[in-house]
């Protein structure tokens, strides 16, 4: 693909991360291949994941093209952004058409970035993955990388407000890769869950401590954070997804 923004956003999201003061912590980026096509699957804890996530595979000088909801590409400015970089636009409502651009990317020896929560995970845990990651890396042939993210909810997520202030360490941390077949896309999945748990709380304990004392809202309840529980989390998601379904039949009876 030819990438005429995708380079130059690297550059400036660089320089940016430098202003923020930002640290990162890589550990297994060698796992990534340098050449190929390869689906790498991330836990889901912030709104910058898809870019901060992106540095997973820098080492090895790969550019990833997410898999992102549809909102992110209607965009005015974001989108044509989105749309030049070459990610993927994903419509809940047709997904048949980003599964068979996912495809097409991979089998063209791209490296694909998707979030199997699918949304944001509000108790900072892993929520449970769709067996899309799977079957798309089973049917693509291609072997399937687990990646995690943490500190990147201190900067942009759901119901906080957004912290530009400097010096926050990033961790991302990725395992080996994952051979799925897609035989028994359930228990590959639970899995990949599995793994990308490990790596979540891998990268917990290797997080400065004093970034996150006890009771830190981004720290969760499991870990003696003030994090909703995953049990409260999922009855946050419940009304939020009440309050849009709201808004969108007073849309359609205006």
């Amino acid at each position: 693909m030819r990438d005429l923004t995708y380079p130059p956003v690297i550059v400036t999201a660089k320089t940016l991360f430098r202003a923020m003061g930002l640290r990162f912590q890589l550990d297994g980026t060698e796992h990534v291949p340098r050449e190929g096509g390869v689906l790498l699957a991330f836990n889901h804890i912030g709104y910058v994941d898809f870019v901060l996530g992106g540095f997973a595979a820098h080492p090895s000088r790969r550019l990833v093209r997410f898999m992102a909801k549809r909102e992110v590409f209607d965009h005015p400015v974001g989108g044509p952004v989105m749309r030049s970089m070459h990610h993927i636009s994903v419509d809940r409502a047709e997904g048949a058409q980003s599964l068979d651009d996912a495809l097409r990317y991979l089998q063209s020896g791209e490296a694909v970035g998707i979030f199997p929560e699918a949304t944001i995970s509000r108790s900072f845990e892993p929520k449970e993955f769709k067996t899309g990651a799977v079957r798309i890396a089973a049917e693509a042939g291609v072997p399937l990388v687990p990646v995690a993210l943490w500190g990147t909810q201190r900067i942009l997520t759901k119901d906080h407000p957004r912290d530009l202030s400097r010096g926050k360490t990033i961790g991302i941390r990725v395992g080996e890769p994952m051979h799925p077949t897609g035989e028994d896309p359930v228990k590959e999945t639970l899995e990949l869950r599995e793994r990308v748990v490990g790596l979540v709380d891998a990268a917990i304990d290797a997080y400065p401590a004093n970034e996150q004392p006890p009771g830190s809202w981004w720290l969760p309840a499991s870990r003696g954070g003030s994090a909703p529980t995953p049990e409260r989390a999922l009855e946050l998601d419940e009304e939020e997804r009440a309050r849009r379904a709201a808004r969108r039949a007073a849309r359609d009876q205006g």
